[in-house]
């Protein structure tokens, strides 16, 4: 009752709303009032004088509501007042007297208004989560008593239990004084009262002969918001006045046995120190303890004359000396008619203390408590035994010596992170012992401080947190050169306490979900303030003291912590999750008794010979992109300690669809579950991997097997039953994802050279990589096959074996590609596999219910859809489609029928669905607890294997499908995707939010890709397509959803990119514009969204011109036309000149300025002007020279500049020449738009005449340059790219016609110097070209010639010619032998090479490594003169086999043993010097870098090498480097 009457004075003087609307909604207030009143700034005071008229007119409530509303906020305020009053004014004191101010000093009362403000809440508190008024209060226990506790502290606020009377004599009887006016007065009035309050107390105490303690600085009343027996503590500045009260003893009792008596009852004053976060100023509570032992006071009444200050005398006189007793918990005197009867009953006590004495002296045996349960519980969360399931983070200390031989349990704990107070932990501590067995990474407190604003994703990959321990060092580190030097406790808490503050928020905020870890700390040495300190940090963050446990040798030392943490949690509660007096060698031997695995230091691996070797947990710790299958993979298992329910369990979770686990091949193989099904597809494998492994000369040093499989249709476990099967014949591994290339080459080559001596006679590694996309595999592949050249190991040894096991809609085709190593797995069952799946349907029922092991069942019916439609249906009608449950199964189904391998976070759904659970060890599974029966039919749970996060997903994709389907019959699916990314909850949820918003972006942006294996192209994401084909509304209902995305995901360029697309593909092209510009602002350099803003444009131009209504229209009608062309020109442009960052190679902006300048030069000749007989002579006459008609120069006065610019800037060439895929057709005929328009040759559709109509030429001397030019365009021979597509025209005659046609346009007595750079380049590649196709030709020039030609190129500084030139200059001068070139050639070539390589080191700052790739055209040929230059054609003519093979062949290195491209090519000497590939060139010591085409083939050290050379437009490029002998 005391509690309810002081609430509403909290929520009357708060200056919060949210304290208001916390009371209003615990009233029933509707929450759009209550929202209202907030933004009214409706605060605790303004709340007590609302009225009627605000509330209807401001508020908009309705009388109902009112009514309530007002009553309710009367009843609060009535009973506060009436309460006050009653208190404040009956100002009678424990002993019965009212109090004057004689009896306290210079004690006033206060107003019956006057109140101290609310003190802050416990860490515990939440003012947001609490629907309750009722305060929290926070109890504590009592000092021992008569015992002097060095390390017991009280906190302040913390309430004691209520003054007690004398029920047992041994028991202290307690009363309080709270002296928080008394005080301050000057010392000899506080001794005065002092002393009255301690001898009258301790009289009683001793006529009842019972123990007692009087306490000073304790609310004995309830005043204010303080209660009765709250701890507030009083300044204790001079102590000698509370010792020198004492000295009344001799002034105040009666006789000097009595005083002699009293001295020997009446302890010295204990000072117990007050905690306070709130403030630094020390106050304290004053204790008294009163022990009246039977041997003193036996048959003796005591009389005490209480002192007091006569204000009038200015001097202490004492009362008259009467007896007291205690009556409860008041101490009166005894009344003078009762006197004989009280001293009759003094010999009843005597005895009474005389037993309780004798018997308190008896010591018992202590049993305690169970701590090795209580340590088990604590540390498992309730669970049998202790696995990988929950993560450990430890907080420590410095360890002794004698506690490092007792860590083993520590060592075998999925250890999290370490906050470790031990500067020497490295060098002699924890640490040090700790890094001999597992790897870590050491951090201190800054490397968390996320001072670049990193994404958790980002900080997590670059702290490696869940791959290794991260050991961060609190206080710094002796013989550490980085500064972070260890400090003292004080400097500690003002510069390093609050970046620790921000680790524990950031791991326990945004890394770790709440519930998935605990927190260890061992308190292992002297305490200091920062060990207290991160135990209120995590305290406060977690919310309370669950999932926290207390491990302490020294009671010592743990009732020091205690005594200081207990500032944030009470000391019954941390003694609930202590583990004290334990010595930690029993603590070791007890949790090893509960971990599931053996703490095993080293596994096996197999070896040549038959036999085995060790591999110690570091070293395989070491290797961490891999996960390593040894030989004795899981025999640390205790199997003895797992129960027939977690073993059947791990079973029924794989065949309800869950991944498979190492654990259920080895249950398996020990009988203790049924055996795994073996597919045809794992036979299947297990012959290939037989014919690999036992040829008795392997074909290549890499092999690989593909394993194509359907989406959930058991590919995977194909996979790894190979690798179960093959892991003590093999060294076999797993490729985790998302680690770099270079990593996981590096790991595997350890992996397979492990304990080895020999490293040519190694056993192979079987490397399993899931879900990688080709360029990841290509370039791992080529990463070992340099790693296997570097170490001069034979081609004929089989060292790695890549199982690619990727998803499919289409495996049987893929298989198609390469049969000889791929491996279909389909949802379809063969004759074979289906009795086998019956059979183990049938044992499965008779263990689980059929709709629990529903993926198994709809295999063993090979996915029929008429099952899984049956099974839906049945599902959908016997659930509630309004309950929030059926929200989330809609949810999840959208997206894992869309987004491959996604899922929804467990605290994404508890956040959802409202589920607040308060992390309680029973409630962890409230999730699984709130869904309904259907729900938990087809969720299964995910255990996110490197985070720990649970997450939900739809037990099959075939499943996620069919209840998509039936529930878009009757709710669209654009208005489930709405309704999901309309759900603020979900989407800004912090724990795994970077996911699940991948997973939506995906949802919105992906397109399918038949390369990725989808089984058909999209122009958009299959959502998108979906809504605009099936879903009323279409288009505009796709458009809006898009919109909502791209608010819900913060604006996301990438999305409004996508809108504008979906807008300009429907002609919206005023929208388009907008969101292309939109995203465009949000990323103004990125080339993919520039070249939008360009096809918005290119759209825009083609519709107005294909709506056109006049054929040929005049040039006032043609502005809007023209101006919307070259505003896609410029867009274009705009994004080629973007550095490309990070970016695939991207032509498409290049084609859009072309196919856009060709068509407005097909549109200019028809308009009206341009279009009669004499009309084409009149544009050329206008876009080639000054001249303007009359009809256009006003018309089109803003395009003049930059129509006339057309002919100059549309050059018809890929910017990078290398990079353009397939780009020939196109360019062919664009080459022949372009030039037919401006030399009048025949329009485009008129192929012929490119290569037979040699008479439309005319007479050669007649041609202007311009002509020409344009005639070679037709050709074929006006850009580089064209002419290098010639070399893969399969006619080769007519391409080298062609050729020899563009060289017959050139008169004989041409002057080479009047040709522009760009004609000579193409000039001299269409010489090289035709050498290739038509050696003997009589149009070829020498060399000799072509060199001399070439001499006019420039290779340095700003007027340097173009890369085309300069590959030239690298091609032509390249000697045949070294020593045959001279100087000036040699400086031609060596800047030129190194002209070239600078512009490709330029260009790769902007690309990534995979995507800059480096493509070689030429390669030098044992030949002389031109015919040293063979194109990359001739050596692919010589490969055998089908595309992929052919593929495989350049891959793995075959091609340079080919023994046609052996004779053909040349092998050039060079040598490396500083991870530097050189070749000398010409007589006078110059030399020049060569780029080998993979990093990692050139050796270590300084070696003589050969290799053959290619010529790139990057520089020369080595292939097949092999070291000289």
């Amino acid at each position: 009752i005391e509690k309810v009457l002081t609430l509403p004075l909290t929520y009357r003087d708060t200056k919060r709303e949210s304290h208001v609307s916390s009371w209003l909604r615990s009233i029933g207030i509707k929450e759009v009032h209550i929202i209202k009143m907030e933004e009214e700034e409706v605060t605790g005071p303004i709340l007590t004088t609302l009225h009627q008229d605000f509330l209807r007119k401001t508020i908009g409530m309705k009388s109902g509501q009112i009514e309530h509303l007002l009553k309710k906020r009367d009843e609060l305020l009535i009973p506060q007042q009436q309460k006050i009053k009653k208190s404040d004014l009956s100002g009678k004191s424990r002993d019965g007297k009212k109090e004057t101010v004689e009896d306290v000093g210079q004690e006033t009362q206060l107003s019956p208004f006057h109140h101290k403000p609310e003190h802050k809440k416990n860490p515990t508190d939440s003012s947001e989560n609490t629907s309750s008024t009722e305060v929290t209060l926070s109890f504590c226990d009592y000092r021992k008593f008569d015992q002097d506790e060095k390390d017991f502290r009280y906190v302040k606020h913390h309430v004691l239990p209520p003054e007690t009377g004398t029920e047992n004599m041994m028991v202290p009887c307690h009363e309080y004084k709270s002296l928080e006016i008394a005080y301050k007065l000057e010392s000899k009035r506080l001794q005065v009262k002092v002393a009255s309050e301690v001898l009258r107390f301790a009289c009683a105490c001793m006529n009842m002969r019972a123990n007692g303690t009087i306490h000073f600085g304790i609310m004995d009343k309830v005043k204010g918001t303080h209660k009765h027996g709250e701890i507030i503590g009083i300044p204790a500045n001079n102590r000698e006045d509370f010792v020198d009260a004492l000295d009344y003893i001799e002034r105040c009792f009666k006789g000097s046995n009595q005083q002699s008596d009293a001295r020997s009852c009446i302890r010295h004053p204990r000072f117990i120190e007050v905690l306070d976060k709130e403030s630094s100023g020390n106050t304290w509570v004053i204790e008294y303890d009163i022990v009246p032992k039977a041997s003193i006071v036996k048959d003796k009444l005591y009389y005490v004359g209480v002192p007091k200050f006569s204000e009038k005398d200015n001097k202490v006189k004492c009362e008259e000396k009467v007896p007291y007793y205690r009556v409860g918990a008041n101490t009166p005197r005894v009344p003078e008619d009762d006197l004989v009867l009280f001293i009759q009953g003094l010999r009843e006590k005597d005895q009474q203390r005389e037993e309780a004495e004798s018997t308190s002296n008896e010591t018992t045996l202590d049993f305690g408590e169970d701590q090795k349960r209580k340590l088990s519980i604590l540390l498992t969360c309730g669970k049998k035994h202790m696995d990988n399931s929950l993560f450990y983070l430890v907080v420590t200390n410095k360890l002794q010596p004698a506690h490092l031989d007792n860590i083993s349990f520590l060592v075998h704990m999925n250890l999290f992170c370490v906050f470790d107070f031990d500067p020497d932990s490295k060098t002699s501590g924890f640490c040090g012992r700790y890094k001999e067995q597992k790897v870590t990474n050491l951090h201190f407190l800054d490397d968390y401080a996320n001072d670049n604003k990193l994404g958790n994703t980002n900080i997590i990959n670059s702290l490696q947190l869940f791959e290794r321990t991260s050991w961060i060092f609190c206080n710094g580190r002796h013989n550490f050169p980085g500064g972070e030097q260890p400090c003292d406790e004080k400097t500690w808490i003002k510069t390093r306490k609050r970046k620790l503050k921000k680790v524990v928020s950031l791991i326990c905020n945004e890394i770790l979900p709440r519930g998935s870890f605990v927190v260890l700390f061992l308190l292992m040495s002297e305490i200091e303030q920062p060990l207290v300190e991160i135990f209120h940090e995590f305290y406060a963050e977690m919310s309370g003291h669950e999932f926290l446990t207390v491990l302490s040798e020294s009671k010592e030392n743990y009732t020091k912590w205690s005594s200081l943490a207990q500032v944030s949690c009470p000391i019954s509660d941390l003694k609930e999750i202590s583990i004290v007096e334990m010595p930690l060698s029993h603590v070791d031997a007890t949790v090893q008794s509960i971990q599931l695995s053996k703490n095993q230091p080293r596994r096996t691996l197999p070896v040549p010979n038959g036999g085995l070797c060790f591999i110690k947990s570091v070293e395989e710790s070491m290797l961490d992109s891999l996960e390593i299958i040894s030989v004795d993979q899981c025999d640390d298992t205790k199997l003895e300690i797992m129960s027939e329910e977690e073993i059947q369990q791990t079973e029924s979770y794989f065949y309800r669809g869950g991944k498979i686990n190492w654990i259920n091949f080895w249950l398996a193989d020990k009988h203790k579950c049924g055996m795994i099904i073996e597919r045809d597809a794992y036979k299947e494998a297990n012959t290939l991997l037989d014919n690999i492994v036992y040829r008795n000369k392997a074909k290549r040093p890499i092999e690989s097997v593909n394993i194509y499989h359907h989406p959930g249709s058991g590919g995977s476990t194909v996979a790894r039953q190979v690798l179960w099967r093959w892991r003590n014949k093999v060294r076999c591994a797993v490729v985790k994802q998302c680690k770099e290339i270079t990593t996981v080459c590096e790991h595997a080559v350890k992996l397979r050279e492990h304990d080895e001596t020999d490293k040519s006679k190694c056993l192979p590694v079987l490397l399993l990589l899931e879900d990688y996309n080709k360029d990841y595999i290509d370039d791992l592949r080529r990463q070992l096959g340099n790693v296997i050249a570097t170490k001069k190991i034979s081609p004929s040894v089989l060292c790695f074996i890549l199982l690619i096991c990727s998803r499919s809609n289409d495996p049987e085709r893929m298989c198609r590609t390469l049969p000889s190593q791929t491996i279909a797995v389909t949802h379809k069952l063969s004759a074979d596999e289906k009795p086998q799946f019956s059979k183990k349907l049938e044992q499965l029922k008779l263990q689980f219910e059929p709709d629990f092991i529903l993926t198994f069942v709809l295999m063993s019916k090979g996915y029929q859809p008429s099952y899984i439609e049956d099974f839906v249906k049945n599902l959908l009608d016997k659930i509630d489609h309004s309950t929030p449950i059926t929200r989330l199964i809609r949810f999840v189904a959208l997206l894992n029928c869309y987004v491959d391998d996604s899922y929804i976070s467990v605290s994404h759904c508890e956040a959802s669905l409202g589920i607040t659970t308060h992390f309680d060890k029973a409630q962890y599974h409230a999730f699984v607890d709130h869904l309904s029966e259907e729900a938990r039919l087809i969720f299964i749970h995910l255990n996110q294997s490197s985070t720990h996060i649970q997450s939900i997903r739809i037990i099959h994709p075939l499943v996620a499908e069919e209840i998509l389907s039936q529930l878009s019959a009757n709710l669209p699916q654009s208005d489930i995707a709405t309704d999901l990314i309309g759900d603020k909850v979900l989407i800004n949820h912090r724990f795994d939010r970077d996911e699940f918003l991948k997973f939506i972006r995906a949802l919105f942006i992906r397109r399918n890709k038949k390369s990725r294996g989808d089984p058909k192209d999209t122009t958009f994401s299959p959502l998108i397509e979906h809504v605009c084909d099936v879903d009323k509304g279409g288009v505009q209902k796709a458009v809006d959803l898009m919109k909502a995305a791209y608010i819900a995901l913060g604006k996301d360029a990438h999305v409004a990119q996508q809108l504008a697309r979906l807008l300009y593909t429907h002609n919206r092209f005023e929208e388009a514009l907008e969101c292309a510009e939109e995203a465009k602002s949000l990323l103004p350099y990125d080339t993919f969204i520039l070249d939008t803003v360009g096809q918005v444009y290119k759209w825009w131009f083609y519709h107005l011109y294909d709506t056109l209504e006049e054929k040929e229209p005049s040039p006032e009608r043609c502005t809007e036309i023209i101006s919307t062309a070259l505003k896609g020109i410029s867009a274009f442009r705009a994004s080629e000149k973007t550095p490309i960052y990070d970016t695939v190679s991207f032509n498409s902006s290049y084609y859009g300025e072309v196919d856009v300048g060709c068509r407005l030069l097909k549109f200019l000749s028809g308009v009206d002007i341009f279009s009669n007989t004499t009309g084409k002579s009149e544009l050329m006459k206008y876009l080639l020279t000054d001249y303007i008609p009359a009809e256009v120069k006003t018309p089109w006065q803003k395009f003049h500049q930059q129509l006339k610019g057309l002919q100059r800037s549309l050059k018809l060439d890929a910017r990078d020449p290398e990079q353009v895929y397939n780009p020939r057709k196109w360019l062919t005929r664009k080459s022949a738009v372009y030039a037919g328009f401006f030399c009048n040759a025949p329009d485009e559709s008129d192929q012929i005449a490119e290569s037979k109509n040699i008479d439309m030429v005319g007479p050669v001397e007649k041609l202007s340059p311009f002509q020409r030019q344009m005639r070679t365009y037709n050709l074929g021979g006006g850009n580089v790219t064209s002419i290098l597509s010639l070399l893969y025209d399969k006619n080769a005659k007519n391409a080298g016609k062609k050729l020899e046609t563009i060289f017959s346009l050139y008169p004989k007595n041409l002057m080479w110097n009047d040709l522009d750079p760009t004609e000579l380049t193409n000039f001299i590649f269409c010489q090289i070209a035709l050498n290739c196709i038509l050696p003997g030709s009589s149009k070829l020039l020498s060399l000799q010639k072509l060199q001399e030609l070439s001499r006019r190129f420039v290779t340095k500084g700003k007027q340097m010619s173009s890369a085309s030139a300069l590959f030239l200059l690298s091609l032509l001068f390249w000697p045949e032998t070294s020593n045959e070139v001279s100087h000036n050639d040699t400086e031609i070539l060596l800047s030129a090479i190194d002209a070239l390589q600078r512009l490709c080191e330029h260009k790769i700052q902007h690309k990534s490594q995979r995507k800059s790739r480096i493509v070689t055209h030429f390669f030098l040929a044992k030949a002389r003169g031109l015919n040293k230059i063979v194109h990359r054609n001739a050596i692919e003519k010589e490969i055998k086999g089908t595309l992929s093979e052919r593929k495989l062949k350049w891959l793995g290195g075959e091609v340079w043993k080919t023994k046609q491209v052996v004779q053909l090519l040349k092998r050039v000497e060079g040598w490396t010097e500083n991870e530097n590939l050189f070749v000398k060139c010409g007589s006078g010591g110059s030399k020049i870098r060569v780029i080998p085409r993979y990093s990692s083939s050139l050796p270590h050290g300084n070696e003589k090498v050969t290799f053959y050379l290619g010529f790139s437009f990057d520089g020369v490029v080595a292939f097949d480097i092999q070291v000289m002998e």
